[in-house]
């Protein structure tokens, strides 16, 4: 991540009052400005996660998806969500959050007004959004020529989706505390991206996998967000896979808040 981004000024300092979504889209705004600037980041967030879902439809030419129940469009369209959340959320987030630290930036943001929640979610946004609208198209995109209906339980996609969006950016930050350099955030991003990519069902669905070794699968992050964007689509989750989903991904929610309280750092790494 390159370039530098100046906090605004407190606006007591200016005898003003502000709102914490006024300091939010402030801080958004600014993270903005360096987000499109940067190649590097535009590419890994933008042009990687639209150009993946092209291998995994290439890989499901060799995949007995009919005995498992699946099709093609119900494949490539989560693995296409996944995609998004892994790069143009999680791994460009800990970029972000790294290289804000060791500008000082996020330093010089806690002498001001914003709150510690604030100030992360004014620099996540950008990278959300993104994965939002990278996400929306996508899904659009699937439906349209994979053959894909529409969704029968739209709730569940939606549902999926947004936890993902907030799962992915809380351990991003989590994994900035242990990051020493943003050159470095590029390494540090990888363990989490490929177990999700291998286990979670974005490449191979868990239907595919030995039993055994699908229930441990079950309980990674990104599982439960991948099983409840298909079940959108297919309607065919019961309320118990789903509140099992849901625990699952709320689970982790929890420890990765928790792990950001306790352990992100604001000042630089030394």
């Amino acid at each position: 991540m390159s370039g530098t981004v100046t906090a605004p000024s407190p606006a007591h300092a200016q005898g003003t009052r502000t709102t914490s979504m006024g300091r939010v889209a402030a801080l958004a705004r600014a993270e903005l400005t360096l987000f499109v600037r940067s190649r590097s980041t535009l590419v890994s967030a933008v042009l990687v996660p639209l150009a993946l879902p092209f291998t995994v439809r290439s890989a499901t030419g060799g995949m007995d998806l009919k005995g498992a129940g699946l099709t093609v469009g119900l494949v490539v369209l989560p693995a296409a969500i996944a995609f998004s959340l892994l790069f143009a959320v999680y791994s460009t987030l800990v970029g972000v959050f790294v290289a804000r630290r060791e500008q000082l930036v996020l330093k010089r943001l806690r002498t001001g007004e914003p709150r510690d929640a604030e100030i992360l979610a004014g620099a996540a946004l950008p990278a959300v959004v993104t994965g939002l609208a990278q996400s929306l198209i996508l899904a659009a995109a699937c439906t349209a020529f994979l053959g894909l209906p529409a969704p029968r339980a739209p709730q569940l996609a939606a549902l999926g989706l947004s936890l993902g969006l907030v799962l992915c950016g809380t351990l991003a930050a989590v994994t900035s505390s242990f990051t020493r350099t943003a050159e470095s955030a590029q390494v540090t991003a990888i363990p989490l991206v490929l177990v999700s990519m291998t286990g979670s069902g974005v490449v191979v669905p868990l239907e595919l996998m030995p039993d055994r070794l699908a229930r441990i699968c079950e309980l990674l992050p990104l599982t439960p967000v991948i099983e409840l964007v298909r079940g959108g689509w297919t309607g065919d989750p019961s309320a118990p896979e789903v509140l099992r989903a849901l625990a699952v991904v709320l689970a982790w929610s929890a420890a990765a808040v928790f792990a950001v309280r306790r352990w992100f750092r604001w000042d630089p790494r030394r």
